[in-house]
């Protein structure tokens, strides 16, 4: 894997989180989204729930796990990012059901953690 570069690395894990994703009942809908505000590495569907998902990869944890990189300021780029998606596709914030979830890779082979519905504003 060292001679891929980041880029390459980024898509591998972010195919293998869509995989695990996948498997349980989402819907891929778009990859990479980007716009002046930020970036989703995943768009999926779980049923009537649009989800906006960031994909981590951590080869060791030695500055903390790949969830805990997603700090504030990520979570309000990705926020930014998926209400403009949302805007865009025509949706109603206010009667639309969406979540923003994490997916974690650590070590090597990754081990894959997924944390759901990880911003909550209040």
């Amino acid at each position: 894997m060292n001679l891929f570069n980041k880029r390459q690395q980024g898509k591998t894990y972010e195919v293998m989180a869509e995989t695990h994703l996948r498997r349980h009942g989402l819907v891929a809908v778009a990859r990479n989204f980007q716009c002046r505000g930020g970036e989703i590495d995943l768009i999926m569907r779980d049923r009537h729930c649009w989800v906006f998902i960031e994909v981590k990869f951590r080869q060791h944890n030695h500055y903390g796990s790949a969830a805990e990189a997603v700090n504030w300021r990520k979570q309000q780029r990705i926020k930014r990012a998926a209400l403009f998606w949302l805007q865009q596709q025509g949706h109603a914030i206010e009667h639309t059901e969406f979540r923003f979830d994490v997916v974690s890779l650590e070590g090597t082979p990754p081990q894959i953690e997924w944390f759901t519905n990880i911003l909550v504003e209040g």
